[in-house]
């Protein structure tokens, strides 16, 4: 059992090594001095991150890649509370058929999703714009933030609620005042999954940005054509930063909420 159990820990181990190694390469090779990113290393330097702050290029594709992510993710969780309350809350007729299309876009694969989606504005005769990257970013994000939603939802007793309303609390107010705070840790969660998941994503920007409008992910991809160029070593270690220690921080936010509202 013991010898079982040590080859379980070693492969998992492995596995994690695969994984994750050559994105330890790439973050180790962003501060190599020389341009040629190889090993040995011939000394640490900070030089390809000045570059990249440099770049105007990079520097649009980051700032449209922060404005793309925090429109969806303000959009996307407005939506997924609203509807994880109708889903949760309420009985109304076809609501089996409107929880499957809400969390088919998880369902499908993102490539099929995105082609689908640019034939469909396609035949409708409508041109790409970043409005419609907006849309198509939404429409994958959406899912996330209702599942997130919804599994608080179920764990909040409706007698809250109820003794608000009571009490002389309208509908509104009781979702302000009772609602709301109870499943903040989980809006907050679905906010960084949905920014997080649109901040990473190439797969359908490609076949949705207009001519112009590059993203963090599709620059990269761009770069990539041309040469492996050192600043791309640093970019993508600014995105592996960037995009772990953002569910993180959220993660000890939410905790931290939970905590206080349980009075621990």
């Amino acid at each position: 059992m013991t010898l079982a159990w040590t080859a379980i820990r070693l492969g998992t181990v492995l596995v994690y090594l695969f994984m994750f190694a050559p994105v330890a390469v790439v973050m180790l090779l962003s501060f190599n001095a020389n341009q040629f990113g190889s090993f040995p290393m011939e000394g640490l330097s900070l030089r390809w991150f000045v570059e990249l702050i440099q770049n105007d290029a990079i520097v649009r594709a980051f700032q449209t890649s922060l404005v793309l992510g925090a429109l969806t993710s303000v959009i996307s969780t407005s939506m997924g509370v609203l509807a994880a309350l109708a889903m949760v809350r309420y009985d109304f007729p076809g609501k089996r058929l409107i929880s499957t299309a809400l969390i088919a876009p998880i369902l499908v694969p993102e490539v099929v999703l995105a082609v689908a989606l640019l034939l469909f504005l396609r035949f409708l005769d409508v041109p790409r714009s970043f409005f419609l990257l907006l849309m198509g970013h939404v429409i994958f994000t959406l899912p996330f933030v209702v599942l997130v939603v919804q599994a608080r939802l179920v764990g909040i007793r409706r007698d809250y609620e109820e003794a608000a309303l009571s009490l002389g609390a309208n509908a509104v107010q009781t979702f302000r005042e009772i609602t709301l705070p109870l499943m903040l840790p989980a809006v907050l969660a679905g906010m960084l999954f949905s920014f997080t998941i649109s901040f990473d994503d190439i797969t359908g920007t490609l076949f949705w940005k207009p001519g112009g409008v590059e993203t963090v992910p599709t620059q990269i991809f761009a770069m990539l054509r041309n040469s492996i160029s050192p600043e791309i070593n640093a970019l993508g270690t600014v995105m592996v930063v960037f995009t772990v220690a953002l569910p993180l921080l959220g993660a000890a936010l939410a905790r931290r909420l939970s905590a206080r509202m349980t009075g621990r």
